[in-house]
């Protein structure tokens, strides 16, 4: 499943390119898993929202050759376009700064998937947030997104173990499937085709915890405490009616 992925990472400068991008789990191994279930072309024109360091934008324009607008809050656009330049796909992408709980600066139906990986729950946890995207994407288009999440609700019994690393910032973004489930399904202007647990979990997770990020320090800390027992990663494949 994961070809591209391990290909990209048999090479020693490749790694080291991860290890400076990454700001969570290994998003070039989940946009492959998640890619795994669309069928995505060449002429694709694709919103990658929340791209951060582009891993997931550049998976989607080598793997597929697909036009990328690749969306960041906090990464700049001109961060973004110099890394794009570097490894050869600014011809294929278009860097921009978006808010997404401010609205998208697209016109409707511009895009023929919106594609989000490890960003979607900074912003999306809201009732609001999936019909305010929606529009942006074709009809018979889909919406494909992969979040970090739990295997149940913690609510208010969070585990001993996990209780020096939770927040009201990590309890209102991290959620289970079932939670994810829930929201979604309440809008009427989409189809779900698939929302299910992510089989690249642990090795994703795993190879964040090598990056040179400065909070890699204590995750490895929260995945100890956790040692596989809490987490998961959830994706979540819509189609847009």
């Amino acid at each position: 499943m994961y070809t591209f992925t391990d290909r990209f990472m048999f090479n020693n400068e490749n790694i080291k390119f991860l290890k400076k991008t990454m700001m969570g789990p290994n998003a070039m191994r989940v946009s492959e898993e998640l890619a795994s279930h669309l069928n995505i072309n060449e002429n694709m024109r694709i919103l990658d929202l929340g791209c951060g360091n582009g891993l997931s934008t550049l998976y989607l324009t080598k793997r597929y050759g697909a036009s990328v607008f690749a969306a960041d809050l906090w990464i700049s656009p001109t961060e973004n376009y110099e890394r794009f330049k570097s490894i050869g796909i600014d011809d294929r992408v278009v860097p921009v700064s978006v808010d997404a709980t401010k609205g998208l600066p697209f016109a409707n139906e511009y895009f023929d998937l919106l594609f989000s990986v490890d960003a979607y729950h900074y912003f999306g946890d809201t009732a609001e947030m999936l019909p305010s995207l929606i529009p942006f994407v074709k009809k018979d288009g889909y919406i494909a997104v992969a979040v970090p999440g739990l295997k149940y609700e913690f609510g208010k019994n969070v585990p001993d173990e996990m209780k020096p690393f939770w927040n009201d910032e990590v309890a209102r973004t991290i959620h289970s499937l079932d939670w994810w489930k829930e929201l979604w399904g309440r809008e009427k202007g989409i189809e779900i085709v698939d929302i299910c647990e992510m089989a690249c979990c642990k090795q994703a997770w795993e190879e964040w915890l090598t990056a040179y990020h400065p909070v890699v320090a204590e995750d490895i800390k929260m995945m100890k405490a956790e040692n596989g027992k809490y987490f998961n990663l959830v994706q979540m494949i819509a189609k847009v009616l």
